[in-house]
């Protein structure tokens, strides 16, 4: 092969075309570098015939200029690729980059130098040193990652290196991580359970696609069940992919594996050091039989990463919102997880309490082989669930805990046993305002309020993440202690509670409190532990966690969920408040769920109520399929912004005179975003209903491919929406 052609990471520019020096051996998948222009570029070797490109003579191509030294892409990644492309109308490059998801992966093997306390102390110990020490206690990390974790700069800790108060250590990269044995601690199943887990495990060891959904109560041990598909896929010699929906579960989760298998997994998210994602790339590229990772726990970025011979795929919570991305490549992760297995003919299973209602219906139509755990492990009991009119059982006058859910928290602390008060609102009030003027406090950069955080004494936006400190007059009038907290939030709720119960532990438990893997460890150990009463906490608490004294799951505002005007309120609202209640009675007491609400008869909370999930999935189903949504129709969305507001409608104008006429799809707008300012752009929405039948991205792309548009203006698509703010 003298000729190639290159994927570059570039979405601007399309695929090019380059000539292969002497002595050069690429094939397709093959990572190279090559000249474009004065730079160097990274690239992938794509099949031609697959990737339409502009005809160059052979003369005026330029060689490349070396070849990285990973393994090639397998062809049924980049047939992944461009299924996600295509699928979700996404320039192919940006898809391939989340392949390539570590430059230092790519550089090859070699050490580096990391540092740690040597348990010195220096000449002089100023409080910023003594500070950055304590930080540091028990890490050990770059200079660069250290100066992050302590707070303070480089120069600092190159100081403390001098007098020898941080020691240099020499780290192979790549050193291989400790192995899974799936022989280990084989669990003691149910019968119901091993019926499950053999069905799972001759899946694997068939080594066909097959998607299962593992439909499981809260409590029915669906994760020892699938556990054994694991072993099964250890046992072969092949690679297991899991994927978590939030970094905080990872910790409770790690735990639960190394209890099984002896060995914790290959980890992949976000909060990895850079040295730690290259040693994790590179393990999960090289594969399990030359040392390299066996089973990888991750969030939804993980499903792309290159593995060498992977045997299973595992999505659990899989009905969370949190697998949709909702910028970049806007993919959901569960369902491309499926379309992995399928490209590399391996079972996936997607395992929840609470399916999506899209996972049901694929069940339905034979497509998913549905498995039921429909009995908690150990003989506990489902909690009994109650639910509060708030209409009725008023709580005093600023207060939000009504007088039945008071009475039953002090009952719980008199026994010793926990509770758990769900909120899905950060913060201590959603809204701030002066009350002397009227003003609110408003984020300059998006349509939100901005949320007041008392524990870090800070004014916040949960959208861009803008934050200010809290002001001791009002910027508009200039009036002193006139600021005015609106509505609660999760921090105000444990205020409330430390009122009525001033000896109860209270823990606060959001992405604010819980942001790192060591916090939720230290989290859940104070929790199983029983040095907590009371836990106060947002949607993070609703799934994941098992704390056999929880007894009491006190849902503050049921309707919360169902206000904004989101096309799939009623089952997120029915999710969340099944799993947080699924977190009372799961040890040898019972459990009791009180649901606060001021519409008891609406058909979710009465849903709820009842215990009858197949009722609200039935009602839910219907009213899907009158209205043509998914999974009867498609949904997709386009999305305008620009900086400048006119630039922004005008486009947005422009596109929906244009708009294409056709009897199978139906297209609304264009109409200012719910959230009409985000990040300092003015957005404006359309959205496209159509049948089954219709080749939605086919339209879509032939629609907008058409249209230019002013550079300021943006133009992005959601095909399968979840967000519509």
């Amino acid at each position: 092969m003298n000729r190639v052609r290159l994927l570059i990471f570039n979405a601007a520019l399309g695929p090019l075309d380059y000539r292969v020096p002497d002595g050069m051996i690429v094939r397709p998948g093959s990572v190279v570098i090559a000249p474009l222009g004065p730079r160097q570029v990274l690239g992938i070797v794509w099949e031609p015939e697959r990737l339409p490109a502009e005809s160059v003579p052979d003369a005026k191509l330029r060689p490349l200029l070396g070849l990285v030294p990973v393994p090639p892409l397998k062809p049924e990644l980049m047939r992944l690729i461009e299924w996600t492309a295509d699928y979700y109308c996404a320039p192919l490059a940006s898809v391939a980059r989340m392949v390539i998801a570590s430059g230092g992966a790519l550089r090859g093997p070699s050490t580096l130098t990391e540092y740690r306390l040597s348990g010195g102390l220096p000449e002089r110990l100023t409080p910023q040193r003594q500070a950055a020490m304590e930080a540091l206690e028990g890490e050990q990390a770059t200079i660069r990652e250290l100066a992050g974790i302590a707070g303070v700069s480089e120069g600092v800790l190159r100081g403390l290196v001098n007098q020898g108060v941080l020691e240099p250590v020499e780290v192979d990269c790549d050193r291989p991580y400790p192995r899974a044995n799936p022989a280990f601690a084989p669990p003691e199943l149910n019968p119901q359970q091993a019926e499950v887990a053999k069905r799972l495990a001759g899946a694997v060891r068939a080594r066909q696609f097959q998607p299962f959904l593992l439909d499981g109560v809260t409590g029915s041990g669906k994760t020892e069940t699938y556990f054994e598909a694991v072993a099964a896929a250890l046992q072969a010699g092949r690679q297991v992919l899991v994927l978590l929906p939030e970094i905080a579960l990872t910790e409770a989760f790690l735990k639960r594996f190394e209890g099984r298998f002896g060995a914790p997994p290959v980890l992949w998210h976000s909060s990895l050091k850079s040295t730690e994602r290259r040693r994790a790339w590179r393990a999960i590229a090289s594969g399990p039989r030359d040392g390299g990772a066996q089973v990888v726990v991750g969030a939804r970025s993980a499903l792309f990463l290159p593995y060498a011979d992977l045997g299973l795929i595992v999505v659990d919570e899989a009905h969370e919102v949190s697998f949709k991305q909702d910028d970049g490549v806007r993919y959901n992760a569960r369902d491309v997880a499926v379309m992995r297995a399928r490209f590399e003919s391996l079972p996936v299973v997607l395992a929840s309490a609470t399916p999506a209602l899209e996972s049901l219906a694929m069940a339905e139509q034979g497509v998913y082989e549905r498995l039921v755990l429909d009995a908690r492990f150990g003989g506990a009991q489902m909690p009994a669930i109650a639910t509060v009119d708030l209409t009725k059982e008023k709580p005093p006058r600023q207060h939000w805990l009504a007088p039945p859910l008071v009475e039953a928290l002090k009952d719980r602390l008199a026994k010793g046993e926990q509770s758990l008060l769900f909120l899905n609102r950060r913060g201590y009030a959603p809204l701030t305002l002066c009350r002397h003027c009227g003003h609110r406090f408003k984020c300059p950069n998006c349509s939100a309020w901005l949320v007041e955080h008392r524990l870090s004494a800070r004014l916040a936006c949960h959208h861009c993440g803008l934050e200010t400190a809290t002001p001791d007059t009002c910027p508009e009038c200039g009036e002193g202690d006139c600021l005015v907290a609106c509505g609660p939030g999760v921090e105000r709720i444990a205020d409330e509670v430390a009122e009525i119960l001033p000896d109860a532990r209270i823990a606060v438990v959001t992405s604010d409190t819980i942001n790192s893997p060591e916090k939720a460890a230290e989290f859940i150990a104070m929790a199983t532990s029983g040095a907590i009463d009371v836990i106060v906490g947002t949607q993070l608490v609703t799934k994941g966690f098992h704390f056999p004294e929880l007894t009491l799951v006190g849902v503050i505002d049921a309707d919360l969920g169902l206000e904004g005007g989101d096309l799939r309120a009623a089952e997120r609202t029915y999710q969340q408040v099944a799993q947080v209640a699924g977190r009372a009675g799961r040890g040898a007491k019972p459990g009791e769920v009180l649901i606060q609400t001021r519409h008891p008869q609406a058909p979710v909370i009465a849903a709820l109520a009842a215990g009858d999930r197949d009722a609200f999935y039935a009602a839910e189903t219907e009213a899907r399929r009158d209205a043509g949504a998914p999974p009867f129709g498609r949904w997709a969305a386009i999305i305008v912004s620009s900086e400048d507001d006119a630039e922004a409608r005008e486009a947005a104008n422009r596109i929906g005179a244009t708009r294409p006429m056709l009897a199978d799809v139906q297209i609304l707008g264009p109409a200012p975003a719910p959230m009409a300012l985000l990040r300092g752009r003015y957005r404006y929405r359309l959205l496209l209903n159509a049948r089954r039948s219709a080749k939605v991205q086919e339209v879509i792309r032939q629609w907008l491919g058409a249209l230019s548009h002013p550079q300021g203006v943006r133009v992005s698509v959601d095909i399968d929406p979840y967000s519509f703010v």
